[in-house]
């Protein structure tokens, strides 16, 4: 609870910061300008790729398929948080992307923040290494590890990229950290009923 209503209140903090041009988006712009154009081209638009549906989606339904496979009707409920996490991403993002109406680093275009691309590589990876984790023996750590280095790397690319000021980023990591705590912790507490037995009951004494 405590990292839940964390993440919500630093989303909350940043999307009025940015909605309202306060002192923080002022900073941001110009961190974002500064940044844009530095590292290698190819590399930093392979890291911004990693936030395109075509590429995290398949890791999400791979990891869903697996974790069914593995786990049963038992994981059902786990499997539908992770993929109701990631059909909350469009719901979520589109209309703060009309209210907002950002403009980009390198277009008077609108509707940057927040990122979509940012939401979808934190809720596909993160939400992926979530369902995979269990079935890990040893080393349980490299799963997050994985997962938040890729998002990390995405976060970065769109950054270096010019395609994102760093505080579409950064709010699109607290929307999603809510999202997946939420989707993490909502089935564990709400376990499906137990089966019932087909063996005979036992006569009565």
């Amino acid at each position: 609870m405590p990292w839940l209503l964390l993440s919500g209140l630093l989303f909350a903090l940043v999307t009025w910061q940015v909605a309202a041009h306060g002192p923080l988006r002022r900073a941001d712009e110009r961190l974002g300008r500064a940044a844009v154009g530095h590292g290698p081209a190819g590399l930093t638009e392979f890291l911004a790729d990693l936030g395109n549906l075509a590429v995290a989606l398949p890791v999400l339904a791979a990891a869903l398929a697996y974790t069914l496979w593995r786990g049963g009707r038992g994981a059902l409920p786990r499997a539908a948080g992770a993929a109701l996490a990631m059909a909350a991403v469009p719901a979520l993002v589109v209309p703060l992307k009309s209210w907002i109406a950002r403009p980009g680093p390198l277009t008077p275009d609108t509707g940057y923040y927040p990122s979509g691309h940012t939401a979808t590589a934190a809720v596909a990876y993160g939400g992926a290494a979530l369902l995979l984790v269990v079935y890990v023996r040893r080393h349980r750590w490299w799963p997050p590890a994985l997962a938040l280095l890729l998002t990390l790397a995405t976060g970065a690319g769109l950054v270096l990229r010019g395609y994102h000021w760093p505080l579409d980023v950064a709010g699109s990591w607290c929307l999603c950290a809510v999202l997946l705590l939420l989707s993490h912790r909502l089935p564990a507490r709400y376990p499906p009923p137990p089966r019932a037995s087909r063996a005979p009951a036992a006569p009565d004494r």
